[in-house]
């Protein structure tokens, strides 16, 4: 397995587990397969993108639709003209967010959407919200330019949290990932030390060490990855995202051992039985 093939591997097993952070279940099985494209965004909401517009993503989700779902989704658009007041907006927005979501199992549309409700909101929780939909997404994305216009809606939606309260950490986090991960800097070094800042201040914050840990992997500095895992390791035990990881990483490493032990504590752990038949399934081909 390619380097590339294998972060996004090990980052899909992640993903798969962290699904419990949000409140809905994320659409995870289709994707807009989207065009080379560089036109203008067109809406006055979110961060512009050279990479994608968003028009081009709704235009060819829409493509994948049943003649039923098309006359629901024209329903629900004509609407938001009518929608004058924020609440009526908002709840629009809602609603074609389920429907992607729900009704088609398209993610981009349904983040999008959730997003645009988020915005009009403006609160910090929905804005965070929002952004991690699109950041964890980012990470499994193997097409560059959706990537970076998910980066983009994931920098927009967090800074606009951190302009509600700056000394939100995680945010502050999150914003580095979408550097790191979303190819929108010419230097991933550029989110490394927005998150490095945060680790500064407080060195047993488990999320800013996970993501540097998540870098390291990216630069293929496995040794420096082992650390900042172990160290979450220590100070959250029991950390499943943590413990995959570094049965990955010394699987890659050719530690054998190592890895089929980390595998077997990470199985006391999970809860999803697609996701321990997959580990299970591991530990026996290492054997």
């Amino acid at each position: 397995m390619k380097k590339s093939q294998w972060i996004t591997f090990i980052i899909g097993i992640l993903l798969t587990t962290g699904l419990y952070l949000f409140a809905r279940t994320v659409p995870k099985n289709k994707t807009v397969v989207t065009e080379q494209h560089t036109d203008d965004d067109g809406h006055d909401h979110g961060p512009a993108s050279s990479a994608i517009s968003i028009d081009t993503i709704l235009n060819l989700a829409k493509k994948q639709l049943t003649a039923d779902q098309v006359v629901r989704l024209n329903t629900l658009e004509n609407s938001i003209s009518r929608g004058d007041v924020k609440d009526q907006q908002v709840h629009i927005y809602h609603q074609l967010a389920k429907f992607w979501s729900d009704s088609v199992g398209i993610f981009e549309p349904y983040a999008w959407y959730t997003a645009e409700a988020a915005r009009l909101e403006n609160s910090e929780k929905t804005l965070t919200f929002a952004a991690r939909l699109f950041l964890d997404n980012l990470q499994m994305d193997e097409v560059t330019q959706r990537r970076q216009w998910k980066a983009l809606q994931a920098k927009d939606l967090f800074e606009r949290s951190l302009m509600l309260n700056p000394d939100n950490d995680s945010a502050k986090v999150g914003l580095g990932a979408c550097y790191l991960f979303g190819e929108i800097s010419s230097t991933p070094m550029e989110g490394i030390l927005k998150i490095r800042e945060v680790v500064e201040k407080d060195s047993t914050n488990v999320y800013a060490q996970m993501m540097l840990a998540r870098g390291s992997l990216l630069s293929g500095q496995y040794d420096k990855a082992i650390t900042r895992l172990e160290a979450v390791n220590s100070m959250k035990p029991g950390e499943l995202d943590a413990l995959l990881l570094l049965a990955e990483v010394n699987e890659r490493m050719g530690n054998k051992s190592k890895a089929i032990s980390w595998y077997k504590e990470s199985l006391r752990y999970a809860k999803q039985s697609e996701l321990r038949e997959a580990i299970e399934k591991r530990i026996e081909t290492l054997k």
